[in-house]
């Protein structure tokens, strides 16, 4: 089982800067690609951005430009760090962790952390 731990999340005004971490901790051979995603009031969850064990990124079209996904093997953590926000970027933001343990695959998943933008 892997346990994931968000923090950073926040009150920001709009144009603001916030950084989110993800500590992955557990029983696991490795951890594989992981993934930002949120989700707002009444909305679906959504994918933000994804980040590969060898670097590998990509992102939603909506946050491109304006968000940087990154990690640090060795210490087990992701990072995402989030400028120029804007309001519509208010949501509860989940980190997951595609790991493997032994011949299985699993996702697991954070408790996820409120990123509020308003003046």
């Amino acid at each position: 089982q892997v346990q994931l731990v968000e923090s950073g999340g926040g009150l920001v005004q709009p144009g603001g800067s916030l950084r989110l971490s993800c500590a992955a901790s557990g029983s696991f051979s490795s951890i594989n690609t992981m993934t930002w995603h949120r989700q707002a009031p009444g909305k679906a969850r959504e994918l933000v951005a994804s980040i590969t064990t060898g670097g590998s990124t990509d992102y939603a079209d909506s946050v491109k430009g304006r968000f940087t996904i990154s990690r640090d093997n060795a210490k087990n953590t992701m990072y995402l760090e989030m400028s120029s926000l804007r309001p519509e970027d208010t949501a509860v933001y989940y980190c997951a962790a595609h790991v493997t343990l032994f011949t299985r695959s699993y996702v697991g998943w954070g408790q996820g952390t409120q990123v509020t933008v308003s003046s």
